[in-house]
């Protein structure tokens, strides 16, 4: 049975307290710079409010072909979901699976995931004393102890930083700031993600993806 498809490339995380404008029209201008991953947080919203913010944010990926991942065990309709790194385990039977990690223990702890985040891999601005940074050599020796694709997350703001993420093995990077944040969320999504164009995917940094 082949596993769902992983995440690649730039996924974007959600924060509409830091958004410089409306969070789905943020949204849309990254999708135009070429981001078709979104990660749903707005986790303090109610359940229907924030079920309402899914359909409109799904509509402006469809645009793309992209995918939306709520973050959570809540799918919110969907089939793709992020967790943290407490749980739940067993993870949720949905199609798409993510689990946050910052080590090799929780690394350790994936049973049937789809892929991994690995963070912070420089400081942050939305997580101020998280860490300490992975940066990029301990971002390597982490992809290569990881049994699933892995997401490099944590202060990536750069073109710079996106290719050393990509050195390292990650297959992706996952940003928020770098995009809520710009003036212009399509050029700053188009100067990130145009790094994947430049770089053939690693492909041996895990296992075959068949069980």
């Amino acid at each position: 049975m082949t596993r769902p498809a992983a995440p690649r490339g730039v996924v974007l995380l959600t924060d509409r307290r830091a958004a410089r404008g409306d969070l789905v029209d943020v949204v849309a201008g990254a999708v135009r710079g070429g981001v078709r991953w979104v990660v749903l947080r707005e986790r303090d919203l109610p359940r229907a409010e924030r079920a309402a913010l899914a359909v409109d944010l799904r509509a402006v990926l469809a645009q793309g072909g992209g995918t939306l991942i709520v973050a959570g065990p809540d799918p919110l309709d969907g089939e793709a979901v992020h967790l943290p790194a407490a749980g739940p385990y067993p993870p949720p039977a949905v199609g798409l699976v993510g689990r946050s990690c910052h080590d090799a223990a929780e690394l350790a702890r994936l049973t049937t995931e789809d892929y991994a985040t690995l963070s912070p891999v420089w400081p942050t601005r939305s997580k101020p004393g998280h860490g300490p940074p992975l940066r990029p050599d301990g971002l390597r020796d982490l992809v290569r102890r990881s049994p699933v694709p892995v997401l490099a997350l944590g202060g990536i703001e750069t073109p710079q930083q996106v290719t050393a993420c990509v050195g390292a093995g990650a297959v992706g990077v996952a940003v928020l700031g770098a995009v809520m944040r710009a003036a212009d969320p399509t050029e700053v999504a188009s100067a990130l993600t145009g790094v994947f164009a430049d770089h053939t995917p690693i492909t041996d940094a895990w296992p075959e993806e068949t069980t």
